[in-house]
C-alpha cells in the first residue's frame, strides 16, 4: 500500500479538465482540444502506473486511500482497486484518449470534450469506489454526460434514443438507491450500532435475514441488469447505440456497460453471496436468453451499427453467466472477457463510425465490395471481427472459452443452449462481412477511401492489445486470479455453496513450469 492517493487523483484529474475545457473561450479551439488530450493521457498515464505497480500475488485491495466525508451518516472517500477492478481501471485510462484525440465530434467541441472528460471521471470513479454511498454519486454522475453526449451529437433519433437511455438507467438506480440506504442502515448492528457505507465491513460483519438479504440483493441487481444489459431490460441499448455519435458508442461499448458486469460481482455477490446463490438459476436463464436473443437480432439487421449494438447483448449474456457459474475458471474469464468485449465491439464501432463517414449511411444493402477498394481498411476490419467471434489466437478466444469450460460443472445445461451462441456469432457477423466487403463495388461504393494514417494510428493500440491478450493472456489472468479466489471464499464461507472440485489456479505459479523441468 502506498501513501500518495493516485486513485484520488483518478477521478479528480479528469473532473478538473472537464472543468478546465468548459471555462476556456470558444475562441481558442486548439487550446480545448489539447487541454482535453492532455487530461485524458495523463489519466491514462496514472492508469497504466496503476497497472504496473500493482502486485499480482495480493488478493486485497490495494492503492486504498479512505477519509471521512460525511462522518455522522459513516459516508467516507473509500477508494481501491483489486485483480476485478484492475482492468477495467486501465481499460478506461486507454479508451478515451484514444477517442479524444482519434473522433471528431464535428461541432461544438468544447461542451463535447468537457462532457467527456466528465463521463471520464465518473467511470472511474464507480470502478474504484469502495464506499456504497460514493459509488452511487459516481454511478449517476455517468448518466448526466451520456444523456448529453448522445442527445447533443447523435443521429436523427437521437433526443428519443437518450431520453431512453436516461428513464431506463434512472428508474433502475431509484431500486439500488432503496437498497444501499436499507443496506447501511440494517447492517448497522454488525458495527456497534453505527450506521456505515463502507463495502468491505458490510460484506465482512453484517449478518441479514435469509430473506432481507435476498430483496436487497435484488434492488442492487436491477439497476445493474439494466445496465448491462440484461434480458429483458436491453431494449435501451440498439437505440442509444445506433443514434450516438462514434465517441459515444465506443465508450459506451468499452467501458460503461461494464459498471453492470462489475456492479453484479463486486456489489451483488460480494455483499449478497447466500441471495447470489439463491438467484443463480434466474440470471443463468436470463443471460443465455441475452445470448440467444441477441445473436438472432443480431442476424436480422439492416443497419450495420444496431447489428454490433445487439453483439454486445450477447457478449455480455456470456458476461453474466460466467459470473453465476460461481467457479474459479469462469469468474476469471467474466472478468477478462469484460476487458476484451471492450476493445473488440469498441473497435468495431470505431470502424463502422468510418464506413458512416465515408458513405453517409450504415445500410448494409448500400455498402458492397469494400474490400476491393479499401484491403488495409477491410483487413483491420477482418481482425476485429474475428476477436468478437472468439477466434483462436485473439482476446475473445480465452474469455468465452473459460466461461464455457468454468461454467460447464455447475450449469451444464445452461452451457449446452449458450455455446450455440458462438455458432450465432460467427453467422451474424461473417455474413455482414460477406455483405459489406465482398463482391463488385457499385458506383457508390466504388470511391470508398482507403484507412488513413490517422485512423490506423487511433486502431493500432486495439488490435495491438486484442493480438497480445489473446496469445499471452497470462499477464491478465494471473492478476485477476488471486481476488476471485477470495471473493469466492467469501461466497462459500457465507452461504451453502460449495465448487464442485477443488478449483485448479487458472494460471500456474511462478516458478512452477521451471521446478517441474528440474525433477525431470
Amino acid at each position: 500500500m502506498i501513501e500518495f492517493p493516485i486513485l484520488t487523483l483518478l477521478v479528480l484529474v479528469p473532473a478538473v479538465g472537464s472543468l478546465l475545457v468548459a471555462v476556456i473561450s470558444k475562441r481558442q479551439p486548439d487550446l480545448v482540444k489539447v487541454t482535453a488530450l492532455l487530461t485524458s493521457v495523463l489519466t491514462g498515464g496514472m492508469a497504466l502506473w496503476v497497472l504496473f505497480a500493482f502486485k499480482s500475488e495480493n488478493a486485497d485491495f490495494q492503492f486504498v486511500s479512505q477519509h471521512d466525508w460525511i462522518e455522522p451518516w459513516g459516508i467516507s472517500w473509500h477508494l481501491g482497486v483489486d485483480g476485478i477492478s484492475l482492468f477495467l481501471v486501465v481499460l478506461t485510462g486507454v479508451l478515451f484518449p484514444l477517442v479524444i484525440a482519434g473522433v471528431d465530434p464535428h461541432h461544438d467541441h468544447k461542451r463535447y470534450l468537457s462532457w467527456m472528460l466528465l463521463l471520464e471521471a465518473g467511470v472511474m470513479g464507480s470502478f474504484i469506489s469502495l464506499d456504497l454511498f460514493l459509488f452511487f454519486v459516481f454511478f449517476e454522475i455517468v448518466l448526466v454526460p451520456m444523456y448529453f453526449l448522445i442527445g447533443g451529437w447523435g443521429y436523427d433519433n437521437r433526443v428519443y434514443a437518450a431520453t431512453k437511455f436516461f428513464l431506463f438507467t434512472m428508474i433502475g438506480s431509484a431500486f439500488m438507491l432503496v437498497g444501499i440506504i436499507a443496506t447501511a442502515v440494517l447492517a448497522k448492528a454488525g458495527e456497534g450500532g453505527a450506521v456505515t457505507f463502507d463495502l468491505v465491513k458490510i460484506a465482512e460483519t453484517a449478518s441479514f435475514a435469509e430473506s432481507t438479504g435476498r430483496w436487497l440483493f435484488f434492488a442492487f441487481a436491477v439497476a445493474f441488469a439494466v445496465k448491462v444489459p440484461l434480458f429483458p431490460l436491453h431494449t435501451w441499448l440498439p437505440d442509444a447505440h445506433t443514434q450516438a455519435p462514434t465517441g459515444g458508442s465506443v465508450i459506451l461499448a468499452g467501458v460503461l456497460l461494464k459498471m453492470g458486469t462489475y456492479g453484479l460481482l463486486r456489489f451483488g455477490v460480494y455483499l449478497f453471496p447466500e441471495a447470489a446463490v439463491w438467484a443463480r438459476p434466474l440470471f443463468l436463464t436470463l443471460a443465455v436468453i441475452g445470448i440467444l436473443w441477441g445473436a438472432v437480432a443480431a442476424t436480422m439487421q439492416t443497419d450495420l451499427k444496431r447489428l454490433v449494438a445487439y453483439s454486445s447483448v450477447a457478449h455480455l449474456g456470456f458476461i453474466v453467466l460466467g459470473t453465476f457459474a460461481l467457479t474459479t475458471t469462469a469468474l476469471v474469464g467474466s472478468v477478462f472477457q469484460n476487458v476484451a468485449h471492450g476493445l473488440s465491439t469498441g473497435a468495431l464501432f470505431l470502424m463502422v463510425g468510418m464506413i458512416s463517414d465515408r458513405r453517409h449511411t450504415r445500410e448494409i444493402s448500400k455498402l458492397k465490395g469494400l474490400q476491393k477498394v479499401a484491403p488495409v481498411f477491410a483487413a483491420a476490419f477482418t481482425v476485429i471481427m474475428l476477436a468478437s467471434i472468439g477466434v483462436p489466437g485473439l482476446n475473445g478466444f480465452v474469455g468465452e472459452f473459460m466461461i464455457l469450460i468454468g461454467s460447464f460443472p455447475t450449469a451444464r445445461w445452461w452451457v449446452a443452449v449458450a455455446a450455440t451462441g458462438v455458432i450465432f456469432a460467427a453467422l451474424y457477423l461473417l455474413w455482414a462481412y460477406q455483405r459489406v466487403f465482398h463482391g463488385e463495388p457499385d458506383d457508390d461504393n466504388n470511391d470508398f477511401a482507403e484507412l488513413k494514417w490517422k485512423e490506423g494510428a487511433l486502431l493500432l493500440p486495439f488490435i495491438a492489445l486484442i493480438v497480445f491478450s489473446g496469445v499471452f493472456p497470462k499477464p491478465m489472468l494471473s492478476r485477476i486470479e488471486p481476488s476471485v479466489d477470495k471473493l469466492l471464499e467469501h461466497v462459500q464461507d457465507h452461504s451453502d455453496w460449495e465448487q464442485p472440485s477443488p478449483a485448479e489456479p487458472v494460471v500456474p505459479a511462478e516458478g512452477e513450469h521451471e521446478s517441474e523441468e528440474g525433477e525431470g
